[in-house]
């Protein structure tokens, strides 16, 4: 059975990150892919958009998947439904990402072990934007 990494591990990981790719970003304003990523851009993360519905996001380019980045990010912040998740653990492995987070309300065990077992750490029902306000907050 997974379990999450513990609030003090989780912590380090946002404290150390500086790049998250969000998959399933979204341009409405409804959308939590949307007011979370423009939070954490606030807190000083450099954001990659990451779907193939979108040229540009906030004036960033956006990227079909994380196997197109410019770069290696630190965390791959996973916006879809825990149906869509296993698809993804691929891309994931292969982009070498360190952090596999999927948002609140998304599981998905099968794909959390193929990502654990490439030495990537997951994070499941998880509001990383929720855990950083309580890091900073100090709760």
């Amino acid at each position: 059975m997974f379990s999450n990494p513990s609030t003090d591990e989780i912590r380090k990981i946002l404290r150390d990150s500086k790049t998250i790719a969000v998959i399933g970003i979204s341009e409405r304003e409804t959308r939590a892919s949307k007011y979370v990523s423009e939070y954490l851009q606030r807190e000083g993360y450099t954001i990659y958009p990451v779907n193939p519905k979108l040229d540009t996001w906030n004036g960033l380019k956006a990227y079909d998947s994380v196997v197109d980045l410019p770069e290696k990010v630190d965390i791959v912040d996973v916006f879809r439904r825990s149906s869509q998740v296993l698809p993804l653990t691929g891309d994931v492995v292969e982009a070498g990402a360190k952090v596999m987070w999927l948002q609140q309300g998304i599981f998905n065990e099968e794909a959390a072990e193929i990502v654990s077992d490439a030495g990537i750490k997951v994070i499941m029902d998880s509001c990383i934007m929720v855990e950083h306000k309580s890091m900073k907050l100090g709760f």
